[in-house]
């Protein structure tokens, strides 16, 4: 009876900003910085677990994040719940100082379910029916799957809500991995989901372009789910991978809505895994309905890719980043001394606020033994827990030195994800990578590559979800898909004051993925004051001459710019035709610039440069090649991401908040090395 008017009492209508941070001033925020791990008491016994307890307590870990992959944990047989094991665990790390996240532990689901609903059974394209054999093997858009998964987090959270201890909620491990289905059912959902889109099946043959090789539908009940590993269509294709992003998204906003009612007092900050190659979901159109952290598994390669991938998942947010899972051994990897903390420095200048090592114990057994955490695999601490603790004890002083970063950066580079999928198309006769050789990603990365070189803040978004007034500029780096958002958001910026640069390969093709049968930059050509037609590729390394030098390129795609208001900055040297290769026009208050060849660093860095001086853009300071650094709260914070030297030059003496050491005109940075001048 207590739980249920404790329950009741809670179903009260949730904030408009419930989602957000603001307005709950008690929730992580300024001056937080959080370090500890990942935990799963469900493979230690009761000493062990006051063992693990007593090690994270005296490395003076402050947080960890448990609970995920531990449905039948929760939940050993349909309706019989046990939440017993986690209660204690809780409470000890309670009375050892230490804060719990807790995930609610969607996927993947028990053994017990599957067996039971088996809607929730992934079929293969090929019409043959998995059993459970891999974790995230989870049909999540089973009706009876909803059902129960949003019954366990209605009893998780109900229980755990205004625990002490408990300081943020976690959904679905990892969600954006998994396999699509193609059952009868998924069929009959997917249909149901055109309906709703498209209204008509008139308007859904024109978007699908089914005139083409005889494939016109005459009715609903004639549609097939479209081959996720091909071959197909584009306009179908992108459909598909719509349909299952929406799918995701609707799972993980039915979590939120029973949070909104059981625990409107906690905040999300979920390990999300949306380009996750098997699946994936659009989360740049999402972030704000499932998220009130950015939140992701860091697990980094290059440092490039790295930061890029965290301003990605930090989206829109106007709070800190959580790393749910840190980098600190792995599979096989037992870990490199000074590597850890090395990329805990690099994520505090990408805005993080917690870092938690994955894991805590090295695995024994399962999909993942062999995989090397903080303590061996007999219970003895490694040297990976003195090295966590040292980043605890750190960042415990950091938080006085303005971490974690809240400053908003001045510039935007624009991701999609439908462009992703459709210029990835599945295997099949299609033309598509005919057009468009370049990998997507790569042409963001390298929009993005000037910035983070100048030690620039820059945000990952999607233009056409969010609001762009705020940015000095922005950039759309083959920018393929230009739906009607994104431009009405691009016009919107540029006629207001605000200065675009858009590369070749955008704005082909509409949001069904069809080739504009206007000129071309589709809806945006007045924009950019030229139309861009004619495309070829160059036998020789493109060349032009801009701001004194001569840059030569290293992709050969370039564009034909027919200037109309557009003047040029720029002319091909060596093309058979003399055409542009960059042009600027004014459009209203501001100006929108067209570089008429793929994204490449020769080209975009000394254009993107070239604006800073009249946009009031400040370079970050100095550094030498794999160095990262930003000015925090009059500190440089610098970091050596390369596993060799490096010197750091600058003007005076400083002193090194980190080992009180003073350094005149310049710094040597051992190996991943880290230093705060002041």
């Amino acid at each position: 009876m207590a739980l249920t008017l404790a329950l009741a009492g809670s179903l009260v209508a949730p904030s408009a900003h419930a989602q957000s941070a603001a307005g709950h001033p008690e929730w992580p925020g300024k001056g937080q910085l959080f370090v500890g791990t990942n935990y799963q008491p469900i493979d230690r016994s009761p000493e062990q677990i006051r063992q693990d307890i007593a090690i994270m307590k005296r490395a003076g870990f402050d947080l960890v994040r448990v609970g995920d992959l531990s449905w039948d944990s929760f939940e050993p047989e349909e309706g019989r719940f046990t939440f017993e094991w986690l209660d204690d665990v809780i409470a000890q790390m309670h009375a050892a100082g230490i804060r719990v996240v807790v995930d609610i532990p969607g996927q993947p689901a028990p053994i017990w379910l599957h067996k039971t609903y088996p809607g929730v059974d992934i079929v293969t394209q090929d019409g043959i029916r998995r059993n459970a054999a891999s974790r995230y093997w989870d049909n999540i858009s089973d009706p009876d799957y909803r059902r129960l998964a949003k019954r366990l987090a209605q009893r998780i959270m109900a229980r755990y809500a205004h625990n002490p201890a408990v300081i943020a909620l976690g959904y679905d491990n990892e969600i954006g991995n998994g396999q699509v289905s193609y059952s009868e059912a998924d069929r009959v959902r997917f249909v149901a989901w055109l309906q709703r889109k498209y209204g008509t099946i008139e308007a859904l043959n024109k978007a699908w372009a089914t005139q083409r090789w005889s494939r016109r539908l005459n009715s609903w009940d004639q549609i097939d789910l479209p081959y996720f590993h091909g071959p197909g269509p584009n306009e179908r294709y992108l459909d598909l991978r719509r349909y299952w992003s929406d799918d995701t998204i609707g799972a993980l906003t039915d979590l939120e809505a029973v949070r909104k009612q059981v625990a409107p007092n906690l905040p999300v900050a979920s390990n999300l895994w949306p380009t996750a190659s098997t699946k994936g979901f659009d989360y740049l159109r999402s972030w704000n309905r499932i998220s009130t952290y950015g939140a992701q598994g860091f697990y980094p390669g290059d440092p490039l890719g790295a930061g890029f991938e965290v301003m990605m998942n930090r989206a829109g947010h106007d709070t800190p980043m959580w790393f749910n899972e840190f980098t600190a051994g792995g599979g096989g990897y037992y870990g490199t001394p000074g590597r850890s903390r090395m990329w805990a420095y690099f994520g505090l200048l990408h805005y993080a606020q917690t870092v938690l090592a994955w894991t805590f114990n090295s695995h024994i057994g399962g999909e993942e033994q062999s995989l090397f955490g903080l303590v061996d695999h007999d219970g003895r601490p490694s040297w990976k827990v003195d090295e966590f603790g040292r980043i605890a004890s750190e960042f415990r002083r950091l938080q006085a030195m303005g971490f974690p970063r809240y400053r908003r950066p001045e510039v935007a580079v624009h991701y999609s994800f439908e462009t992703n999928w459709l210029t990835n198309p599945p295997q099949g006769p299609n033309t598509m990578k005919e057009y468009f050789k370049a990998s997507y990603d790569d042409q963001v990365k390298a929009a993005f590559q000037p910035l983070f070189r100048d030690n620039i803040d820059a945000a990952v978004i999607d233009v056409g979800h969010d609001p762009i007034a705020g940015y000095k500029f922005v950039i759309l780096s083959s920018a393929y898909i230009i739906d009607a958002p994104t431009a009405k958001a691009v016009r919107d910026y540029v006629a207001n004051g605000g200065t675009v640069i858009m590369t070749g390969y955008s704005a082909k093709v509409d949001e069904t993925g069809k080739w504009f049968e206007t000129p071309l930059p589709g809806r945006l050509a007045d924009v950019f004051g030229l139309r861009t037609n004619a495309f070829y590729r160059s036998e020789k390394p493109l060349q032009f001459t801009f701001d004194g030098a001569v840059r030569t390129g290293t992709d050969p795609y370039y564009e034909v710019l027919e200037p109309d208001t557009a003047k040029p900055l720029a002319m091909f040297a060596n093309t058979p035709q003399p055409s542009p290769a960059i042009t600027i026009n004014t459009f209203g208050k501001g100006q929108a610039i067209y570089l008429a060849t793929a994204a490449q660093a020769a080209f975009l860095d000394p254009l993107v440069r070239s604006l800073y001086a009249t946009l009031g853009i400040a370079r970050g300071p100095a550094t030498p090649e794999g160095v990262v650094a930003r000015d925090v709260d009059g500190r440089t914070l610098y970091v050596n991401t390369n596993n060799a030297p490096a010197a750091v030059a600058f003007a005076g003496a400083r002193k090194d908040a980190l080992t009180g050491k003073t350094h005149s005109a310049k710094i040597d940075l051992e190996p991943y090395g880290v230093a705060l001048l002041q």
